[in-house]
């Protein structure tokens, strides 16, 4: 074969120094995977207590409080599931992440018009569900996930 008929082996474009290397994950999306871990654990530790009364019979409706105990439990696995697919840089779990967050929002709402402990709980709410859509709509997240923007094709 003659030299015009082999391929020239093909250079590898220069990284840019914002672009995260190659199996690298950038800070934010560490930091979005773990909050929304953190959201999925709290409504697992929350759905398994409100289940655990509901069948012991300390709560005053047993079936509502079993019923809500497995609420909480499935619900769980949609930032269970989301965090899972950021912390492998999936581009289909930003999604699910940010719809967790927005949901998350008027529960913290809801909880700081409790005249209780709940108010604690409704401000750790909100801000963590903040931080995590401040982290999720990064561009440095979006471009590890490998997600462009309307009609920017790659």
């Amino acid at each position: 074969m003659s030299s015009e008929q082999t391929p020239a082996p093909e250079t590898p474009a220069p990284e840019t120094s914002d672009a995260p290397a190659a199996g690298e994950r950038p800070r934010r999306l560490v930091y979005a995977a773990a909050l929304a871990a953190l959201e999925g654990i709290a409504l697992v530790v929350a759905g398994g207590y409100v289940l655990v009364l509901g069948l012991t019979g300390a709560g005053d409706d047993r079936q509502q409080a079993v019923t809500g105990g497995i609420t909480l439990l499935v619900l769980a696995l949609l930032p269970l599931l989301a965090a899972r697919g950021l912390w492998l840089t999936r581009r289909w779990s930003r999604g699910p992440a940010v719809i967790t967050q927005i949901l998350a929002l008027p529960v913290a709402y809801n909880l700081l018009q409790a005249d209780s402990i709940a108010i604690g709980a409704g401000i750790a709410l909100a801000v963590v569900s903040v931080a995590a859509l401040v982290l999720l709509v990064n561009p440095a997240t979006t471009r590890a996930l490998g997600i462009t923007g309307p009609g920017r094709a790659e």
